[in-house]
Order: C-alpha cells, then structure tokens, then sequence
C-alpha cells in the first residue's frame, strides 16, 4: 500500500485528489493538509510513503515544504503539483529535493503512474520541462526576499510583514530593496509580478 500525504490550500483541489487516489487499487491518502506548515507535523502521526504538495499555499510553500522534508523525512518521495507551469518552478522543485514534478491538469492516469514510480524510486521528470528550465535565469533571491516578497504581493505593508516575519520594518524595506534590485524592476509590486512569472516566488 502506498500511503499518500496531499497539501494544498484548495479544499475542492485537496478532496477531489483524495478522492480519485483513494479508488485506485493500492493507494491510500492518509493525511491531507491545508498548508506546507501542517506537513511535517501531519508525518508524526501518520506513516506517509509519498507526499503531493502543491507549489503556492498561503504560509508555507511547496517548495520550502519539499526542503523541509529532505531533511526531517528524506523517506518520503515529494511530488509536485501546480497550477503554474514556469520553468524557476522546476527547477527550483528538484534543487528542493522533490522526486517529481507536474501540472494539475495532467490526466488522473498520468498522476497515479507518477506516485508509483516516485513511491519506487523513480524521478518523473518531463524532457520539455527539463529543457525549459536549463535555460531559465536562476532564482536569485535568497529565501529570506522570496518570503518577504511573497507577502508583499499578497499586499501585506511593511508593518505587517515586519511582524510577522519578526524583523524590524528597516529590515524588510531592505530586502525589499534588493528584491527590487535583483528583478530589475522599479517597485515591489513590479518585482513580484516579475518574480511570479519567473517563479521564483
């Protein structure tokens, strides 16, 4: 039995997987999370062979989740689901430890081969993706800026985000500053939108 962890913030998204996944002989979702943050802690209390996390969740990204794993559970295969399909994207999924990638309107067929193949040790790497990213920019924003613009996309001010990433507002205008430095842009609404087409946030 294949036990499966889904994550993702859609709650018709996170049900319909678990429900198709749950028909096919052989698999068994055991834990379904709202958010990458829940992840880890979900593990404590059930097994997991194989984790589906979805790359944009409002607190905690697939991404970081996937990073996360490989150091808390490197047992668990991650895969990657997303509605985005943008060449920082896979890159920056495998550079995170995950053992797949692919996009949510692949057919059920398709992500049911993906879990056993990850679940037997296998990568799922699509040939086109892989070429696609090879010549994407690198991310080159330190984790700290992708955070602090992501929040700043979402439209979080300075003093929201200063408290909930717990630095100073001088701080946060800093890596703002240097986010905007690193897209080329002019201001950090111009940064995010260039970051998320990059996906690098």
């Amino acid at each position: 039995m294949i036990r499966v962890l889904i994550a993702d913030d859609q709650h018709l998204v996170r049900s319909a997987l678990a429900a198709l996944l749950n028909l096919e002989e052989g698999i068994q979702v055991v834990a379904e999370c709202a958010d990458g943050d829940e992840v880890v802690p979900a593990l404590t209390g059930y097994p997991v062979d194989v984790a589906l996390l979805d790359i944009q969740m409002p607190r905690q990204d697939g991404l970081r989740t996937a990073a996360e794993l490989k150091l808390s559970h490197p047992e668990v295969k991650v895969l990657i689901l997303t509605t985005f399909d943008r060449p920082g994207y896979f890159r920056q999924a495998f550079e995170s430890g995950a053992h797949g990638f692919l996009v949510k309107d692949s057919p059920p067929a398709e992500l049911i081969a993906a879990i056993r193949r990850v679940h037997s040790g296998d990568k799922v790497v699509d040939p086109q993706r892989a070429m696609r990213s090879v010549g994407a920019e690198a991310n080159p924003l330190t984790e700290r800026e992708r955070e602090i613009l992501g929040l700043a996309a979402a439209g979080a001010p300075v003093s929201q985000i200063a408290s909930g990433v717990h630095l100073s507002a001088g701080t946060v205008r800093n890596h703002l500053s240097n986010a905007i430095g690193k897209t080329n842009t002019a201001n950090r609404i111009e940064a995010a939108r260039r970051a998320r087409e990059m996906g690098w946030i």
